[in-house]
């Protein structure tokens, strides 16, 4: 932890000046020397110098962040970049118009009533991650490039909003991101600044279209599910039709599926079927008698 923290003074719109931690160190050391000097000679000449010497080490020393670089102007005019780390500056004559910061940034964007493409109206958050690779650019060429991303972000999901259908934007996000992530590298490149991806976090549509598309997607399963039902019935009679033709010529072959049907449907504990004679005639079982005694009746 260093002496004493570093202090930011808002300057202007542009930017703020900064006192590195370095400098006032060297300021009060300068001071408590000048002034010890002055104790013990009595002359105000070393506390001034002292001073002084410590005041121009205070504003001519800056620091930049490791992901930092500070823009110099001498006199108004653009000097170069500095930093990571500690340097110079001719106080007066230099002026460190900003310290940009150099990480990946989020924006968070919203587009609130926009209409797509088949005129439903939306409400779509969404966050942009973007990094400037070129400070000169972003700083020189750009008033407010924080300010320029924004605005351009909402307008470019403004736009990408109405060339797409409310069905796709939903079902399709990655997509619709892919798109603006597009639309806004080529926009802000030539300000120093990488959009590096879009995602669409929330897409918010009326709650009375969200009743009518959810009577929509019922009548839809609906639909499908009596198109599997028939199709199913479908398939089944053809089966039954085929065994028809089978059993049409083997009316033996008949008898016994008929028998095993029976069967089938006694063969449970306690279990009673009531055949008419002409059937069990028919399956060649010879009487009611015959029909009587395949059936399981209960003990006790």
């Amino acid at each position: 932890m260093t002496p004493f923290p570093e202090i930011s003074i808002m300057r202007n719109a542009g930017g703020k000046m900064r006192l590195s931690s370095i400098g006032q160190t060297l300021f009060v050391l300068f001071a408590l020397a000048g002034g010890g000097l002055f104790a013990l000679t009595q002359m105000s000449l070393f506390l001034i110098v002292g001073i002084l010497i410590g005041l121009y080490c205070a504003f001519a020393i800056k620091v930049a962040d490791q992901w930092e670089k500070a823009i110099v102007l001498r006199l108004g005019r653009y000097q170069g970049l500095r930093g990571p780390g500690p340097f110079v500056v001719i106080p007066i004559v230099d002026r460190v118009s900003r310290f940009v910061d150099q990480r990946v940034r989020v924006a968070s964007v919203t587009a609130e009533t926009a209409l797509t493409k088949d005129t439903v109206p939306v409400n779509v958050d969404a966050i942009v991650f973007w990094v400037i690779w070129n400070v000169e650019k972003a700083v020189l060429e750009v008033e407010d490039f924080t300010e320029a991303v924004a605005v351009s972000a909402q307008t470019a999901l403004r736009e990408s909003i109405g060339r797409h259908e409310l069905a796709q934007m939903i079902t399709d996000r990655e997509v619709l991101g892919q798109e603006l992530q597009r639309i806004l590298d080529e926009k802000t490149n030539p300000w120093g600044i990488t959009v590096q991806s879009v995602e669409i976090r929330d897409v918010q549509i009326p709650k009375e279209l969200e009743d009518a598309m959810s009577r929509v997607a019922q009548a839809e399963r609906e639909r499908q599910s009596r198109i599997i039902l028939g199709t199913a019935e479908t398939q089944i009679s053809e089966k039954f039709a085929e065994a028809a033709l089978v059993y049409q010529d083997n009316p033996t072959a008949l008898h016994l599926r008929a028998m095993n049907m029976l069967y089938e449907a006694i063969k449970e504990k306690g279990a009673m079927v009531i055949v008419p004679s002409s059937a069990v005639e028919t399956m060649g079982l010879g009487s009611m008698m015959g029909m009587a005694s395949m059936v399981k009746t209960p003990k006790g």
